[in-house]
């Protein structure tokens, strides 16, 4: 039987996006303090994933490595020989953003990454099986969106992708393809190592910027001026769709990246080791 979410409607939606914001709060505007050992960032207890962007138009730099982070099946960048862009977008609800960015995709015959919340799935299924329609990856956000580094249990962690696969079969009919990303951007190694074992790739990525706050929007120029320089080969981009201004500038924004020699790539072609 399908789990409904109580709907608690706009208190609901708030609380979910206070708690969001936590996850990217990094500063990306300048360089972060990153640990000696990049081993010791996966090993630690409670992680937020951070970058920094120390050369304009390279791959940013996370807080582990791409080679520590395939040894758990996980990836923050993708093939960084080529140019190519992996689109990924977070859904933690609808405004009426995402007709719209998923009209851009069509006309650029771009694939994307959509990790949604069991509040998407419930509130907006004719988009779900439109992304999945139109040849779009449909990941797992979780359920209820939680703090997923401070779920010791196997049990426990995997109940909140199970519920969001089942939910996402019961709506359109096909299983949910296995690419997770943590919800706030918190992990821990354990947490990689669970996912790992539920046979789904852990996708962070190694672009992004301030577009989550419905209230306070970038204007297209603050936009470009993190997403055009430090744009990168093999680049995870991530974005929101409740950003108004993702969907406004989207159109322009992947014409600029074409312009610039590149192409989209789906994440069932992240290179298997890194």
């Amino acid at each position: 039987m399908r789990r409904m979410i109580h709907q608690g409607s706009i208190l609901a939606i708030a609380l979910f996006f206070a708690i969001s914001a936590i996850s990217y709060t990094w500063n990306p505007t300048s360089e972060t303090a990153l640990p000696a050992s990049k081993e010791a960032a996966v090993e630690a207890s409670t992680t937020n994933w951070g970058l920094s962007f120390p050369t304009p138009g390279q791959p940013s730099v996370g807080n582990a490595s791409p080679t520590e982070l395939s040894k758990y099946n996980a990836y923050y960048l993708g093939d960084s020989t080529k140019k190519v862009i992996y689109l990924t977008f977070d859904c933690g609800y609808e405004n009426g953003n995402t007709a719209v960015i998923l009209d851009t995709l069509k006309k650029h015959q771009a694939p994307a990454a959509f990790f949604v919340v069991g509040h998407m799935i419930e509130t907006a299924p004719d988009l779900i099986q439109r992304m999945v329609a139109e040849g779009h990856i449909v990941g797992n956000h979780t359920y209820h969106h939680p703090d997923m580094s401070q779920i010791a249990q196997q049990a426990a962690f995997q109940k909140e992708l199970d519920d969001l696969a089942a939910l996402y079969q019961q709506t359109t009919g096909q299983e949910l393809q296995k690419f997770y990303r943590p919800p706030q951007g918190k992990y821990n190694l354990e947490n990689l190592k669970q996912a790992q074992a539920l046979g789904y790739k852990t996708v962070f990525w190694s672009l992004a910027y301030v577009d989550w706050y419905a209230d306070k929007q970038p204007t297209k120029e603050q936009a470009f001026s993190k997403l055009i320089p430090r744009i990168h080969d093999g680049a995870i981009v991530l974005l929101h769709t409740t950003s108004t201004t993702n969907a406004a500038i989207l159109d322009e924004l992947l014409t600029k990246w074409e312009e610039m020699g590149y192409s989209f790539a789906p994440l069932t072609e992240l290179p298997e080791k890194t």
